[in-house]
């Protein structure tokens, strides 16, 4: 780990349930971000949700300080009432930039501002449309975007989509940094497949959390339809709060021993069930940039994914993108894809992995900290950025 420079910049963060090995997307933003940030100079704090601390979640972590504040572990409130505590506590620590993401924590940003502090929102998604919500909540989380978008010093958003939004909502600009991927390889372990009874490159893989937006009901759908011999499909991630709908995916695939549903995986585990998979779906409604899609690309992956415009500015080729909610048409490229030859998936490994360049979390935090920095009035010393790239802690 490198030297800081004296007048180090104190970033605080908040907004997302904590780090390390939590599984939630911004979480898996925050944990390559904030060790990078540390690693280029800055002190990092990140308050973290009491409820979701784990024995392997430290109060420092990559030379990240990890503050665990209380909240209540209750969709729909924790993430406001954790915002609420944490704000008042970055008031009385004062660091030079509040760091606030996710939309529904914005609603807090007054606050802060009340409180003397400048605030940097980072947008990863229009959070009030996940089917999840009814229409008080999703009316709650708009203005929470509101608030956050005209009551912060400065916007970062992930995608170029969510830019265009802010802009024509609201009238304001933002700075487009967008999620990352690190640079991963197959690995050759195969203990967790052969413990699920998989066969490497015959099996096609979700990596998410059971949500309706991420539409695994469509994807089972699919692969019944798709009628592929000898090939399994495997659901990866946890209900996250949507239990109901976690119990639905399980009927549609009750009886069916081709179709198996993980639950949560770590890092490693993930990294395998990626590596060794033949197909990665990912038919979702909603996302902000969705990082599992990425890391399925970095290993050279053939992924298929629904045409929504988060998933279009990634920049796959034509065929990999199928219209939202269409199973037929899901079903014909998984039967595509299943019947590719090894010269053919060598070919689209290629492609996939080079458009993953821009990617970059290095690149990702030196951009941030010069946003952090304009905002904070503190100018770091940059020095080469020496962090351990990790493989990947959580879901997406």
């Amino acid at each position: 780990m490198m030297r800081v420079t004296k007048s180090e910049l104190h970033v605080m963060a908040l907004g997302f349930r904590g780090i390390p090995n939590i599984p939630g997307g911004v979480e898996v933003h925050a944990s390559e971000l904030y060790p990078r940030l540390r690693a280029l100079g800055a002190k990092v704090t990140v308050l973290g949700r009491r409820p979701y601390r784990t024995a392997d979640c430290p109060e420092q972590w990559r030379g990240v300080d990890v503050r665990w504040l209380s909240s209540p572990k209750l969709d729909g409130v924790e993430a406001l009432v954790h915002t609420f505590l944490g704000v008042l506590y970055a008031a009385v620590r004062r660091p030079d930039v509040l760091h606030i993401h996710a939309v529904g924590p914005w609603l807090c940003a007054p606050l802060a501002k009340l409180c003397g502090l400048k605030v940097v929102v980072t947008h990863h998604g229009q959070d009030y449309l996940r089917e999840k919500w009814n229409k008080p909540a999703r009316a709650l989380l708009q203005f929470g975007e509101r608030l956050g978008i005209t009551c912060a010093d400065q916007r970062i958003v992930i995608s170029q989509d969510i830019r265009e939004v802010v802009k024509r909502k609201y009238g304001r600009e933002a700075v487009l940094i967008p999620n990352g991927v690190n640079d991963m390889q197959r690995v050759s372990q195969r203990g967790l497949i052969e413990r699920y009874g998989l066969t490497p490159q015959r099996y096609i893989v979700q990596v998410s959390r059971l949500v309706p937006e991420k539409r695994q009901l469509d994807l089972i759908a699919a692969f019944k339809a798709a009628a592929l011999p000898g090939w399994k499909l495997v659901l990866v991630g946890g209900a996250q709060g949507s239990q109901r709908y976690a119990e639905l995916c399980a009927k549609a695939y009750e009886g069916d021993d081709s179709i198996l549903c993980t639950g949560f995986r770590s890092g490693p585990e993930v990294q395998e069930l990626l590596s060794h998979a033949g197909i990665f779906a990912l038919p979702s409604s909603h996302e902000g940039l969705p990082i599992s899609l990425l890391e399925a690309m970095k290993l050279g992956i053939p992924v298929v994914a629904s045409d929504i415009p988060a998933n279009l500015e990634i920049g796959l080729s034509e065929g990999s993108y199928f219209p939202l909610g269409d199973v037929a048409a899901l079903a014909s490229h998984l039967r595509s894809l299943a019947a590719a030859t090894d010269s053919e998936r060598e070919v689209i490994a290629e492609r996939l992995q080079a458009a993953c360049a821009r990617y970059d979390w290095d690149l990702i935090a030196r951009l941030t900290l010069q946003v952090l920095e304009e905002v904070g009035g503190k100018k770091i010393a940059v020095v080469p950025l020496t962090v351990a790239k990790s493989s990947r802690p959580q879901l997406n």
